[in-house]
């Protein structure tokens, strides 16, 4: 697979996870609990790292919940971000409080000395903040200037707020400007990355529903990164924020910038087809959901064609009536009946 060269930026924390420079794209998500439900929030993101979530968002609307962030941050394993709004006092507690990084623009939250106090706060314990420009929040100024929601007025927005903490000799940032357009997003995305270079968060906002908003995040998203560009990405899903993780993990893996398990590939099936293929490759696939090797298996129904077209991957089978054959890149290893497929290629895999 073609390695794409991704542009280099500089290197932030959140906790021990690194976000940008040479270190891995991660995947975020943001519970859709009540922050102050600590037990609920705990309980989620615990099942988001069962799914190997990188970092986690929490939304921090009021005292009760800057303050829930204590208890839910000593429960948890992965980095904290508590997303604020506005109001600059929450953003001081929640700091206090133990997270790992704020998502706040400083143009939203009052004067320069309020901002000047959550600089130094986020100073003094290293803690990243985090730009973030959404189509549906550029300022009036900019949409009248640049005649509505655009690249130019997006950019301008989010170089407003970068300047900001630059004057104050501040570093830290991650930058986002999602739009739920793609094409927007992605020319944003690609202008910022000339400018600046601090890590980019990149995403579609407002996606859509589960089925919906996962083909759509997966074509912006992954056109950005096939650009080179992107440090951190989170797929915005009306649905459970575990999927969002699940998504996000398989567009790395698609794209190659993820090798954490097994590949499965399979053929849509056609009037050859002589085989319960579809049934086939849903249980090669359950069977190999945790084995964390980086190899490729290919799932194929006819026995002529597909060891020639599947020639590239480690290890395959492929159905006839009744019998099929087990392949290794593309050179047949052995025939076998229909019921003994998957326990020979689980044989085969495990000798790898």
């Amino acid at each position: 697979m073609k390695q794409y060269i991704r542009k280099k930026t500089r290197k932030i924390y959140y906790g021990s996870v690194g976000v940008g420079g040479d270190s891995p794209i991660t995947v975020q998500s943001m519970t859709n609990t009540d922050t102050r439900d600590v037990h609920k929030t705990i309980n989620q993101i615990k099942e988001l790292e069962k799914v190997n979530c990188d970092i986690i968002r929490v939304a921090v609307p009021d005292p009760e919940a800057a303050d829930a962030v204590k208890d839910i941050k000593k429960s948890i394993n992965i980095p904290l971000i508590a997303d604020i709004h506005f109001d600059y006092r929450l953003a001081l507690q929640s700091v206090k409080n133990g997270v790992d990084g704020l998502r706040i623009n400083p143009g939203n939250i009052g004067s320069i000395d309020k901002v000047k106090e959550v600089v130094k706060a986020c100073k003094d314990r290293k803690i990243p903040i985090r730009i973030g420009v959404n189509s549906g929040s550029i300022s009036k100024e900019y949409l009248e200037k640049f005649g509505g929601v655009n690249v130019n007025s997006m950019v301008e927005s989010a170089l407003e707020h970068i300047n900001i903490l630059r004057d104050m000799d501040y570093h830290d940032m991650v930058i986002s400007l999602k739009a739920t357009d793609i094409y927007t997003t992605l020319n944003a995305y690609k202008s910022i990355s000339e400018i600046v270079d601090y890590p980019l968060h990149i995403g579609i906002t407002e996606a859509g529903t589960q089925w919906a908003g996962t083909i759509k995040s997966s074509i912006g998203i992954g056109s950005i990164l096939l650009m080179g560009i992107g440090d951190t990405i989170r797929v915005s899903l009306t649905g459970e924020p575990v999927e969002e993780v699940k998504v996000g993990k398989q567009i790395l893996r698609s794209i190659g910038m993820l090798r954490d398990k097994i590949e499965i590939i399979s053929c849509p099936t056609c009037g050859r087809t002589e085989i319960d293929l579809i049934s086939l490759a849903k249980e090669v696939e359950k069977k190999v959901e945790n084995i964390h090797r980086p190899i490729k298996v290919a799932i194929m129904g006819c026995v002529v064609n597909g060891p020639g077209e599947a020639r590239e991957a480690d290890l395959g089978i492929a159905g006839g009536k009744g019998n099929g054959i087990i392949f290794k890149k593309g050179k047949v290893l052995k025939k076998v009946k229909e019921d003994k497929l998957i326990d020979e290629l689980m044989q085969e895999i495990n000798k790898l």
